[in-house]
């Protein structure tokens, strides 16, 4: 209405008195500046366990300002303040509060004073805060994870009175697999045996005195344990593969293993029954230093090791199949690839394996002399994952994904890539991400961090355009583009963000932009 008022009163200037149009500025002035503007820009800063910086925008006309605190409030300021503040000037902003209780929320809100004319104080300007949990878990040892418990400790005494541990799943969802009630000798003993886990898993396990966390680790189970052959660096793990019952399990304590070629050097060794190899101890991952030739459709399933082809004889890929037979299954998970000179695998034969997956794994410095990084030239892989993994510095001047038809040997291949970070490979324009000739592949490319490549997905008329599905894209400007004849599809539905990692020179591919972050895209283990 005063709008209109003044719309009006300028119109209208030939009809109306010099003083009705007075009269209505008056009005407009005195309705809009009869108090000072509310603080903007009002936000809680460095918030810590028991500390937070409030600061906000000076308010013009503001010759102080009131801050008041409200806890256990979402933004009601109902009942008494529990911390007020007053004569606060420009000069005392951001306005650091401390002495506040840990994991609790908070409300505050500020108002600028006119401390000569109340009437012109200004109203409230709001913002909510939850301070930090508290972090009294001891550091667990390696001494205190079993397969299927951990022991926790926390300084004796502490006010607690339970423990949570939470599994979180591939696909975000997070359970809460035990719930303990902490005893009074628990408390006053300050350790506590935590029952019911699983092997091999990782946990998140939290710490509480009432509903307020006081504690919370990450840590992962060791491998089962139950009639598994424990195996030391002293001993022999060319001849106990060589020579595995089938369905044998290998369980590695922390060292360093050589597949033993010619003296100085490591060979293959070859593996003929279907066999287990795990490491005890997630934080003491055991090194193996060779190669593995699969033979007779045996499966291997490797858990939580370093392959490390550093010190190999040849410069052969990490695995090779070797016979024209059915396979069942390699899975490689919680694991390190790195350093082999032709490859991570190689099918060379008309094989059929039912499945071959990587899932969270570091897969790094394949030099990809002779040979592409994941080969399969005659054989049929049915399903082919890479779920959660790192793969960076690796195949420049090579394909990174490769799959023949030279056999003919039919089926419908589901290659599956899936929040993985991809970083430093196929750095040729001519080199291709996807390249995959086999008829009727089916390729899922979702939820993945693609950066620093000149490579192109395919030029191959035979590789199917895959499912995209919320990916990104830095610095690859060569797959953000359709080409006849170079670059057969792009995704065009993909976004284009700076992943900002701390330091992916030294495989540190941790995300910084805020933005990445909350797509959800890559190796989950940077986004934590």
């Amino acid at each position: 209405m005063l709008i209109q008022a003044f719309n009006a009163c300028m119109l209208g200037m030939g009809l109306l008195s010099l003083t009705s149009c007075d009269d209505a500025m008056d009005e407009i002035t005195s309705t809009l500046f009869d108090r000072n503007f509310s603080p903007v820009n009002f936000e809680a800063k460095s918030v810590t366990k028991e500390s937070a910086n409030l600061q906000w925008t000076p308010a013009s006309g503001a010759t102080s300002y009131v801050l008041e605190i409200f806890q256990d409030d979402s933004l009601k300021f109902e009942g008494d303040a529990t911390l007020h503040f007053e004569g606060l000037t420009d000069e005392d902003i951001p306005f650091a509060v401390d002495g506040l209780i840990y994991d609790t929320k908070y409300s505050a809100r500020v108002m600028a004073i006119d401390e000569n004319d109340e009437s012109r104080n200004s109203k409230w300007s709001e913002v909510y805060f939850r301070t930090n949990a508290q972090q009294i878990f001891k550091d667990i040892q390696n001494s205190d994870i079993g397969d299927r418990n951990v022991v926790m400790n926390w300084p004796a005494g502490e006010g607690v009175t339970r423990i949570e541990v939470r599994y979180t799943a591939d696909d975000g969802t997070v359970t809460t697999v035990v719930k303990h009630d902490l005893t009074a000798e628990e408390i006053e003993n300050g350790q506590a045996l935590i029952e019911g886990l699983e092997p091999s898993t990782k946990y998140q396990v939290l710490l509480y005195n009432g509903e307020k966390e006081r504690g919370s680790k990450i840590f992962t189970t060791i491998a089962d344990l139950n009639g598994a052959t424990i195996v030391r660096a002293s001993d022999d793990l060319k001849t106990l593969l060589s020579e595995a019952a089938d369905g044998q399990v290998f369980a590695l304590l922390p060292g360093t293993f050589q597949i033993s070629g010619t003296e100085g050097g490591t060979s293959a060794v070859a593996i003929t029954k279907n066999i287990e190899i795990k490491g005890v101890y997630p934080t003491e991952q055991p090194v193996i230093q060779g190669r593995f030739e699969i033979n007779g459709g045996a499966s291997v399933v490797i858990d939580n090791i370093i392959l490390d082809g550093s010190t190999n004889e040849t410069t052969d890929q990490a695995f090779n199949f070797k016979d024209e037979t059915q396979y069942g299954k390699l899975v490689v998970s919680n694991s390190e690839i790195k350093n082999f000179g032709k490859g991570v695998y190689y099918v060379n034969v008309a094989a059929t394996i039912g499945e071959l997956t990587f899932r969270n794994c570091l897969i790094h410095d394949i030099l990809c002399d002779g040979g592409d990084m994941f080969d399969c030239r005659k054989g049929r892989i049915d399903a082919l994952n890479f779920i959660g993994c790192t793969i960076y510095n690796s195949c420049a001047a090579r394909d990174m994904i490769r799959m023949d038809d030279a056999s003919s040997l039919g089926g419908t291949p589901v290659i599956t890539v899936d929040k993985c970070t991809i970083n430093g490979v196929c750095n040729s324009s001519s080199k291709r991400l996807l390249y995959v000739r086999y008829v009727g592949n089916v390729i899922n490319f979702t939820n993945n961090i693609v950066s620093n490549t000149n490579g192109i997905w395919s030029n191959q008329s035979k590789t199917s355009d895959p499912n995209f599905t919320n990916n990104n894209y830095f610095n690859t400007p060569n797959l953000n583009v359709i080409v006849e004849k170079a670059n057969l599809f792009a995704d065009s539905k993909g976004a284009n963000n700076n992943p900002e990692y701390v330091n992916a020179a030294v495989g540190n591919f941790k995300v910084g932009n805020e933005s990445v972050v909350k797509l959800g895209v890559g190796d989950p283990r940077w986004l934590e």
